[in-house]
């Protein structure tokens, strides 16, 4: 977003942006309960697991949970950026995130060197490094599954790493599986994410305007659709607010309002660019 546009609004940064920084995020009850959870798994190791539908805050509590670990200095934490790929990409990204140059066709002599790095952090800094996974419903079950034997050590009384996998109802459905069963077994901690209360919406679009500057950019009407249409789901009011953002700078309006909302998204989406287009003529 343009400093023009942010300037006409007296705005920091985009409060709908997916980009926010970290520290602008709300953080509620349940959230908090779940990163401090994991924190302490963090030194004893396992596996914990954020799972919810699509725009329900899996990401946004990855997010703060990484944050969170990332101000430890002795918590070592990777991001796994390609869930979706076979075990020998999978040992080329872990061995990169933490340092270990690996051969992906000897993976005997890489999970090796893997959990030697892993232990020699244990044994300086007590806490177990830790990997996020995010879009786990897309890893492989074979790569699971090696994930869990990379993790345990001593015919399995002891777990050397830390993994958080965030995903969608489909994860949940997977670990049931008879081949995840050994893995779903493994979990925990756990943070169940469903539909949003209207008092959440609320609180987290005003949290936004708080932390971004404006607290009056919405009218109280304006606020009250967008929470209304928002079916419970974080990602579509934030769309919509986003949306409406655009178009209200388009049009050098101070104050976005419910008129405008409705304006808006009582059209059908193929006919907005024309209507924007008879407006600027």
């Amino acid at each position: 977003m343009t400093k023009k546009l942010l300037q006409l609004y007296g705005l920091k940064w985009n409060p709908f942006a997916p980009d926010v920084p970290t520290d602008a995020l709300l953080v509620t009850p349940r959230v908090e309960s779940f990163t401090w959870r994991v924190e302490q798994l963090a030194r004893d190791g396992g596996f914990a697991a954020i799972m919810g539908d699509p725009g329900t805050g899996k990401s946004i509590t990855l997010r703060l949970l990484a944050a969170r670990l990332a101000a430890r200095r002795e918590v070592v934490v990777g991001v796994l950026t390609r869930p979706q790929a076979g075990l020998a990409d999978f040992y080329r990204e872990v061995g990169h995130l933490f340092g270990v140059p690996l051969r992906p066709h000897n993976r005997w002599a890489g999970a090796k060197a893997l959990r030697d790095t892993w232990l020699a952090h244990i044994e300086t800094a007590l806490v177990r490094p830790v990997l996020l996974v995010d879009e786990a419903q897309d890893v492989r079950t074979d790569v699971l599954n090696e994930l869990r034997l990379l993790a345990s050590a001593d015919l399995d009384s002891r777990v050397i790493l830390t993994v958080v996998l965030a995903g969608d109802r489909r994860l949940q459905e997977r670990l049931r599986t008879t081949d995840l069963l050994p893995l779903d077994s493994r979990l925990r901690v756990k943070l169940l994410l469903d539909a949003a209360a209207r008092d959440d919406l609320v609180q987290c679009l005003r949290h936004a305007l708080d932390t971004a500057g404006n607290p009056r950019l919405l009218t109280p009407g304006l606020l009250d659709a967008l929470v209304d249409h928002a079916g419970g789901n974080y990602r579509t009011l934030m769309a919509h607010a986003h949306e409406l953002l655009l178009a209200g700078a388009e049009r050098e309006v101070p104050q976005l309002d419910e008129t405008l909302f409705f304006e808006l998204f009582a059209q059908a989406p193929a006919d907005r660019p024309r209507a924007r287009a008879a407006r600027t003529r």
